[in-house]
């Protein structure tokens, strides 16, 4: 969910610094306990900004050593390369690894004070034991060989992986409260995240499967950012016959400041739906009427359809369990694409009522999956050529 750009060299210098610190410290057998006390490892929790990596937030976990001096460092599971070779294709087919960074908070802060977005701060309520060994497996994070994790958006993210590591490292159980009449699927949370982008929300429900219009239950949501920071700030710890709160105290760090919106594309897809199914309309009547066919408006239409179709079906094969089975493919499927050249030559009239079957296929499968905004009308203008080349060889 966070994207750092690259690290001038200076900084680099300073996490080295930083992370050879923590080491030392943490790994020193004569460490005494007793200064845990003046030490608070807390939940970071980040809004939204205008970015798209951004808009479902972030999560970090703060290690502060409150004496003057004292290590203040934000542990993040959210760094990757943006630049790296096939980063966008990786990132689709769930071949993509994050890893965890280490650098000072205030760094943090600056990064989200110039974006604009507030920062919420949970202090959890940790005996000295317990910062302890979450500082001491934190620092084992940071190894080389350790950082580095196979990114999945729903399931392995930069959320789960804060929210994991400190339970794990809590000498009890953390037990949540759960919220009534919340089921969401995934899907309607991603909708809520992007529901000022629309082009961002049609990509993700182009890719998005049935899978994801399954409901969810709590330990499903907390991928969410702001699902996790929810349910930290009911969650108890039970440990020895006693119940603690997880989280001790919640401030702001990072005020919620002014956030620079860039304007996007002026249409929603279901806007450019309407204009391109009123175009087939138009262009359907005159086809009727001259009792012939546009040829090239047929192939535009199967060319963006078998495109579509054609990275649906590379999805069958992608990592994340999510986009593998996508009722869209019903419709748009590489057959668009095999059939393009007959169809160009005027030999293939067999396409046509295949596609209508497709239609009906796809029609039938919306009744279990919801489909991106704007391609039941991409759908129907090819469906419209279709019943219009049946009704011309029934007149013929």
């Amino acid at each position: 969910m966070k994207y750092l750009k690259t690290i001038t060299s200076a900084l680099r210098g300073g996490i080295l610094l930083l992370t050879m610190i923590c080491q030392n410290a943490a790994l020193a057998q004569d460490y005494d306990l007793p200064p845990m006390d003046s030490v608070e490892i807390s939940l970071l929790t980040c809004q939204p900004h205008d970015e798209v990596y951004s808009l479902y937030g972030h999560t970090a976990i703060r290690y502060h050593e409150l004496q003057r001096g004292g290590i203040d460092a934000a542990f993040n599971y959210g760094v990757f390369n943006y630049d790296a070779p096939f980063f966008v294709i990786r990132f689709v087919f769930g071949l993509t690894d994050y890893e965890l960074g280490a650098y000072p908070t205030q760094l943090f802060q600056k990064e989200y004070r110039l974006f604009g977005s507030m920062v919420t701060e949970q202090v959890l309520n940790l005996t000295n034991e317990e910062k302890l060994q979450l500082r001491m497996a934190l620092v084992d994070n940071l190894r080389p060989a350790n950082k580095i994790y196979r990114y999945n958006y729903f399931y392995n993210n930069c959320t789960t992986k804060a929210r994991d590591i400190i339970e794990r490292h809590i000498k009890g159980k953390v037990q949540y409260e759960g919220r009534e009449d919340y089921e969401p699927t995934y899907r309607e949370m991603v909708h809520h995240m992007t529901r000022n982008h629309p082009w961002s929300r049609f990509g993700n429900d182009l890719l998005l499967g049935i899978q994801a219009d399954s409901k969810t239950d709590m330990r499903q949501q907390e991928f969410l950012p702001d699902n996790l920071l929810y349910d930290f700030d009911h969650a108890q710890i039970y440990s020895n016959g006693q119940y603690r709160p997880l989280v001790k105290e919640r401030r702001i760090i990072v005020p919620a400041g002014v956030q620079l919106i860039q304007s996007g594309f002026p249409l929603t897809p279901r806007e450019c739906g309407f204009i391109l199914l009123a175009i087939s309309l138009v262009l359907c009547v005159i086809q009727w009427r001259m009792r012939r066919f546009f040829i090239l408006w047929e192939s535009l239409l199967m060319l963006v359809c078998g495109i579509i179709g054609f990275m649906l079906f590379l999805m069958l094969f992608s990592q994340h369990p999510t986009v593998r089975i996508n009722l869209q493919i019903l419709f748009f499927n590489p057959l668009h694409l095999v059939y393009l050249w007959p169809v160009i030559k005027g030999r293939q009239t067999r396409y046509w009522m295949i596609c209508a079957v497709m239609a009906i296929l796809f029609l039938i499968g919306s009744l279990f999956q919801s489909y991106a905004e704007g391609l039941y009308t991409l759908a129907l203008c090819l469906l419209l050529q279709s019943v219009l080349h049946i009704f011309v060889l029934k007149t013929k």
